[in-house]
């Protein structure tokens, strides 16, 4: 019984309808939309904590052997965990984007309907595309076709989600209007470095540790890879690179904005020079 009721599927959509509840009492100002999204934030983090946390736990564990080491945590969560939040979060961005326009009177928007779900998965494809990806081709993949073996790169795989906090945080600062505080500022540089360090330089890191594992240098580990592999590990970090991009760019313009324009003085100093 206590399993069933810790279960994702009770847990995570549990969670959104609490805050959803909670939200508004504190914040009575707040749309509906204001609501929905840090509900979706906030849930999100509290996965993505549990997520690296079983990340940690397993890497720590499986260290000594990367390739036949096991730990239960890795299908236990993937199973009890990975794809319930996955199913719930497809529905919780649609929520978000929903109440968005419909907090904005848009004509489409006074109630669901295939349209509206069909302007959320052309405004959200890519994230929409990771998700269903995710349930369909990396969770099979990861419960019955590897053989047993690879825990330690699956809990490599649970460490991705310890940026995600920190972008979610971003947008709840957002929300609070403290988008200018520095806070907000200290955050977004820690949401460029664990982007980077656990989406992106983590992929070198495991071909670097499988290489260790077989004496091979890190250059020569795709080709001892099977094609397959070397394909879905591209196709998980290219939306990464992507994403990685956008908050670069995002937190330039934010750098920029934050210096403002030349005072006068400082503007002619500057011709000076």
């Amino acid at each position: 019984m206590w399993q069933v009721l810790a279960c994702g599927a009770v847990v995570f959509p549990g969670l959104f309808f609490a805050f959803r509840k909670i939200l508004p009492t504190v914040f009575k100002h707040w749309t509906d939309a204001d609501v929905v999204l840090v509900s979706e934030r906030l849930v999100s983090s509290i996965h993505a904590l549990m997520a690296t946390t079983a990340g940690v736990i397993v890497v720590l564990s499986c260290r000594g052997n990367i390739i036949y080491d096991r730990h239960w945590l890795v299908t236990y969560f993937i199973i009890w965990y990975g794809v319930p939040y996955m199913t719930y979060d497809i529905f919780a961005m649609y929520l978000s984007h929903y109440y968005r326009y419909h907090v904005k009177g848009h004509e489409d928007y006074k109630q669901h309907s295939l349209r509206t779900v069909n302007s959320f998965v052309r405004r959200e494809f890519l994230l929409v595309l990771h998700h269903i990806a995710l349930l369909t081709i990396l969770l099979p993949i990861t419960l019955f076709f590897r053989k047993d073996q690879g825990d330690f790169f699956i809990g490599c795989l649970f460490l991705t989600e310890l940026s995600t906090p920190f972008v979610s945080l971003g947008k709840i600062l957002i929300q609070l209007s403290l988008q200018d505080c520095w806070l907000h500022k200290a955050n977004g540089g820690m949401v460029l470095v664990t982007f980077f360090m656990c989406r992106i330089a983590l992929f070198p890191f495991m071909y670097w540790m499988y290489g260790r594992h077989y004496g091979i240098p890190l250059y020569g580990v795709p080709f001892h890879l099977p094609l397959s592999t070397n394909l879905g590990n591209s196709c998980i970090l290219a939306p990464q690179v992507y994403w990685f991009v956008l908050l670069c760019r995002k937190g330039y313009r934010l750098y920029r904005r934050s210096r403002g324009p030349l005072s006068p003085p400082a503007a002619n100093a500057s011709k000076e020079d």
